[in-house]
């Protein structure tokens, strides 16, 4: 089992890493006009489930390679 300070560390690496990687996609042209709130929370909510998606594929193949 994986200490949980080492899981913290890789859900906020992998946030910060998909925030990151968001940054280059400009949702101003997908959504509409004046939604600038709807844009960052959209760019959180992205972030978020990429994040966790990255965390849970690197705790998932580390925790095989251990084996």
């Amino acid at each position: 089992m994986m200490p949980d300070i080492i899981r913290i560390v890789i859900y906020l690496f992998s946030f910060t890493f998909s925030a990151y990687a968001l940054s280059g996609v400009d949702f101003s042209k997908i959504m509409k006009h004046q939604s600038e709130t709807k844009i960052q929370l959209l760019y959180i909510f992205l972030s978020l489930a990429i994040g966790y998606g990255v965390a849970s594929f690197v705790m998932g193949i580390s925790r095989y390679s251990i084996l």
